[in-house]
């Protein structure tokens, strides 16, 4: 868990995106899995409708082979196949409702080029629409098959009467194979003769008939069916429908010469399914077309929808752990720098407080020494410790960091500007001081104003005090001096003043201070080094 949530932080871009990417792999492999069985289910079921199909064909071509094996057991039991016959044998077969896809029944008679002439001459009579035989029979052509009766008698039907089928080499070819097999046999791909200059296809089938009276087996003739190849097809799709399915029926090998019929889709074609038929001894194939699926299954765009949603929820969702586990860290990162900041201004508070409060004792220690009576401690005191605290006013303001020197003497002499003793003059250049070198010349400057009130030239009306400064190598050179004032004791005795000055400020600036007593007036030169803010800042500052 602690590896996953360290993932997130170190990469909250690439996880998340990682994460859809990986449940849409699945997804997709899901979908390809589906959609592959689903193509197998079809391809099965395509499969299932081209042998239903092919073997409707097949029927649709046995029964037409029956009828031709009945009527050529009878047809051989007679010398002469005459009109009358012919016709009472295919009413009796009721072709109008069992006989669905073919084109009737026929009789062709096999005439030697010798007996042509009297052949035609005998059915010019008796035969209604009879033609003469056509094409003309070459020289070397040994049999004549013409069509001699073709029922039902209809007036397409006689435009066929009178071909020499025997001309034609699909059609010799069918009845020469019929003969050596002696069973019904179907001629390839044909344009009958009824339907004139159509190119619609079709196909016959034939079977010979014999002299059963004849010492040797002697070929009468061929009793035969003609097929429109569309009505064929469409005849067997009565029995076993297509579905939503495209069938085509081609004669021998599948290509576009040998189509025999087609049932197209209408739609764009998909898998293909190919079936060998055999109709009366011919050869065909069958191919059935499926429709090409323009979208997903529904279990397939189920699956991709729900699996695009899971995915999108768990990118979402890692993303969103992904950001809590970023502020996690942040608000680990600034609390621990608030602990470390807490723990630098402990520090540097115990620090600064350990000095004031060392001031301080210093400061009483000292005063105790130099009064008398209590008041005096009292009031030595209380004005020190108030320039203590307007300095650390100054320095709270500046969040401990530089004061002006500027600003700590007007904190300083501000009682005494306004008073009615003494004027004072305040002038230098812009510089900062660190706070432990603020709070030293705080001390300094209290002392000397608390003496001049006191004894100097802020005590009388016309006196003056300058304090000036200016910044130079590094340090601030701070000059107190006095004028106009009452003439400055020499026999005087050394007081708690001159001492902290002397020594306390002197100490904590590491510089020495000039205090000079001259008659005219007190002067005083404090030198403060100047340190940059990153020797004293606080660690909070110096991190920030």
């Amino acid at each position: 868990m602690r590896r996953a949530r360290q993932l997130l932080v170190d990469y909250p871009r690439a996880v998340p995106l990682a994460i859809f990417l990986l449940i849409a792999s699945i997804t997709a492999l899901s979908v390809y899995a589906i959609e592959k069985g689903e193509n197998q289910r079809d391809r099965g079921r395509l499969r299932e409708t081209a042998q239903a199909v092919a073997s409707a064909i097949e029927r649709r071509g046995s029964a037409s082979s029956s009828y031709l094996r009945a009527g050529a057991a009878l047809l051989a039991t007679v010398d002469e196949v005459e009109a009358p016959l012919f016709r009472k044998f295919v009413n009796e077969l009721r072709l109008d409702t069992d006989y669905r896809g073919g084109g009737g029944i026929g009789w062709a008679e096999a005439v030697r080029p010798s007996d042509l002439t009297r052949f035609e001459t005998a059915l010019e009579s008796s035969t209604n629409g009879f033609n003469r035989v056509r094409p003309a029979p070459g020289p070397a052509q040994r049999l004549i098959v013409p069509v001699t009766y073709l029922q039902p008698d209809t007036a397409r039907n006689r435009l066929a009467l009178g071909f020499d089928m025997y001309s034609e080499k699909t059609r010799k070819a069918a009845m020469d194979a019929a003969v050596a097999n002696n069973r019904p046999t179907a001629s390839g791909r044909i344009i009958l003769q009824q339907d004139g200059s159509s190119d619609e296809p079709g196909f016959l089938i034939y079977m010979p008939v014999y002299n059963n009276g004849a010492i040797r087996r002697e070929l009468k003739g061929f009793i035969f069916s003609p097929f429109n190849s569309q009505d064929f097809l469409l005849s067997a799709l009565e029995l076993e429908g297509r579905g939503k399915s495209g069938i085509s029926l081609y004669d021998g090998e599948i290509s576009d010469a040998n189509l025999l019929a087609e049932v197209p889709l209408g739609t764009k074609a998909g898998d293909a399914v190919s079936e060998q038929v055999m109709v009366a001894n011919h050869p065909m194939t069958l191919l059935v077309v499926s429709a090409q699926s323009g979208s997903l299954s529904q279990l397939s765009m189920a699956t991709l929808i729900f699996g695009m949603l899971v995915a999108t929820l768990l990118m979402l969702m890692s993303r969103l752990l992904a950001q809590q586990a970023l502020e996690d860290r942040a608000s680990l990162t600034w609390l621990h720098e608030q602990n470390s900041i807490r723990n630098s201004l402990t520090r540097e508070l115990n620090h600064r407080v350990k000095n004031t409060l060392a001031n301080v004792l210093s400061i009483i220690a000292m005063t105790r020494r130099r009064t008398t009576s209590l008041d005096d401690f009292a009031e030595g005191i209380d004005g020190r410790i108030r320039a203590l605290s307007a300095t650390h006013d100054l320095l709270t303001q500046s969040e401990w960091g530089t004061t002006p020197v500027k600003a700590v003497i007007e904190a300083e002499l501000a009682p005494y500007a306004q008073g009615d003793g003494g004027v004072t003059t305040i002038a230098g250049s812009d510089v900062d001081l660190a706070p432990n070198e603020a709070l030293s010349l705080g001390l300094a400057i209290h002392e000397l104003a608390t003496n001049a009130a006191k004894y100097g030239a802020l005590s009388v009306a016309d006196g003056k005090v300058s304090v000036t400064w200016t910044h130079e190598n590094g340090v601030a050179r701070i000059v107190w001096q006095e004028s106009d004032g009452p003439p400055v004791k020499q026999d005087r005795t050394r007081g708690f003043g001159t001492d902290l000055i002397e020594k306390i400020v002197a100490h904590e600036l590491q510089s020495p201070v000039e205090l000079d007593f001259n008659p005219a007036g007190v002067r005083c030169v404090i030198t403060v080094p100047i340190r940059t803010p990153s020797d004293f800042a606080m660690r909070a500052k110096r991190t920030s």
